[in-house]
């Protein structure tokens, strides 16, 4: 029933909207027991205007004085507000190289992402048993029903009939992360490398059923259909603004963009900027980026220290990026460092599970810790739990993009064929090969 669709109602969600405005340094303090109450009561009609009067409240309450962070929205105020840029990549690939290692970064993100579906939504105490009962852990392999015995079945429960990779009908199932991608390559054919803002809206509008979107992509969707604009898409009565939604559209910007991370996230904080804020944009930002760097450069932290010049020095995302940094120039242990996320960050609290910060985290540990392993690197994003599909898809991108096709295993693409289904009108059922060639022949124009 419309009435009982997620992310529509905001009046229910008026605790993220809390933490949201916490987490921006707002002294809402004194407000959080009135946003639980109405939260409590958000199926009654009469909740909906007293929530967005108190949203008038929350979004602005003064920020404290002492409050650490730049955190700009406005690609202007974000480029001045970039740390002192490291030394430029540049792109000397030929057309044959640069084919392989496109078809490298899809196969990456669609077996990254199809390593993670069927575990969305499980939390770390059920993947780690679930793993070990199965012989993989740490994760390297995907998972298959044919190996569950009856105590994994009980552990699973009603997650038993998920699209393990034994259960595929020969190609790789729907899925936002994999829709957003081709989505990006049909915006850059249709509206070309200059898309605005609200041309990405538009073909939201256009392309994308309401319902194949969630959280703040659904909000934004939400607020386009009514007649808004961005930016105020991203900001109209939308506690995701945040979360990961564009972190995970930003892949396709780094694969147009081979060697030129600058040009990347620009193009990212385009597409982000119509649903994010601060961090949920920056994270979209870095992605793209950490792509567009890894097609010409084969050091990991290289291409990390590039991807963090894209964004703003005092943000909390670069805080929790460097936390990770340091972990792993002191030798701590994967593991170990996937404890620690999960002590800075509750995947049991909905808000923690699905922000950027926390998942971009994942995503810089596996590529650190996978060592340019394509298997060990999206095993290391999708063990660790919070947003398994979202996380498997970036990982897998930038070390696949980084290494091309042909130096990762078949074994990744024999269950899908090296197809793809997706929801995007045009490209319902797309090759490998296929999305490579347009990839490049969009580079070229």
């Amino acid at each position: 029933m419309l009435e009982k669709q997620h992310w529509m109602n905001y009046a229910a969600e008026l605790m993220t909207e809390w933490k949201q405005c916490r987490d921006e340094g707002r002294d809402v303090a004194g407000l959080e027991e009135t946003c639980r109450e109405i939260s409590a009561l958000a199926g009654k009609s009469e909740c909906r205007e007293l929530a967005v009067k108190l949203r008038e409240q929350l979004v602005n309450a003064p920020v404290a004085e002492n409050y650490p962070y730049e955190e700009p929205s406005g690609l202007a105020e974000i480029r001045a507000a970039l740390p002192e840029k490291r030394p430029s990549l540049s792109n000397t690939l030929s057309d044959a190289a640069l084919s392989d290692k496109l078809a490298g970064a899809w196969v990456g993100r669609i077996s990254g992402c199809l390593l993670g579906k069927p575990l969305e939504g499980v939390m770390r105490d059920v993947i780690t048993p679930l793993l070990k009962g199965t012989g993989n852990y740490p994760m390297t392999r995907y998972v298959e029903k044919r190996d569950f015995t009856a105590e994994i079945k009980e552990l699973l429960g009603d997650r038993v009939g998920a699209c393990w990779a034994d259960t595929l009908d020969g190609m790789a199932p729907i899925d936002d992360d994999t829709n957003y991608t081709v989505l990006a390559l049909k915006l850059v054919e249709e509206y070309g490398k200059d898309f605005r803002p609200n041309d990405v809206l538009e073909a939201w509008l256009n392309w994308v059923p309401m319902f194949a979107t969630c959280t703040a992509e659904r909000v934004a969707y939400r607020n386009a259909a009514t007649g808004l604009c961005a930016p105020e898409t991203a900001t109209w009565c939308n506690p995701y603004r945040e979360w990961i939604g564009a972190q995970i559209r930003g892949d396709f910007f780094g694969y147009i963009n081979p060697g030129d991370p600058a040009r990347a996230a620009e193009m990212a904080w385009r597409d982000a900027s119509i649903s994010h804020v601060r961090n949920g944009i920056y994270g979209e930002m870095y992605a793209a980026a950490l792509i567009a760097a890894a097609a010409v450069c084969g050091d990991m932290m290289t291409v990390i220290e590039a991807a963090l010049d894209e964004i703003p020095a005092k943000c909390r995302l670069r805080r929790d990026i460097d936390q990770v940094i340091a972990w792993h120039a002191e030798g701590m242990d994967v593991l170990d460092v996937m404890d620690e996320i999960h002590r800075l960050y509750d995947e049991h609290d909905q808000h923690d599970w699905c922000h950027t910060n926390s998942n971009a985290m994942i995503v810089t540990m596996a590529l650190l810790y996978g060592g340019g392993d394509f298997g060990k690197t999206i095993g290391y994003a999708v063990m660790t739990g919070f947003d398994t599909d979202c996380n498997g898809a970036t990982a897998g991108s930038v070390v696949g993009i980084m290494l091309g096709e042909g130096k990762i295993p078949d074994y990744w693409t024999s269950f899908y064929n090296r197809k793809l289904n997706t929801s995007i009108s045009g490209y319902n059922v797309v090759t490998i090969d296929e999305l490579a060639a347009k990839t490049l022949e969009l580079i070229k124009k």
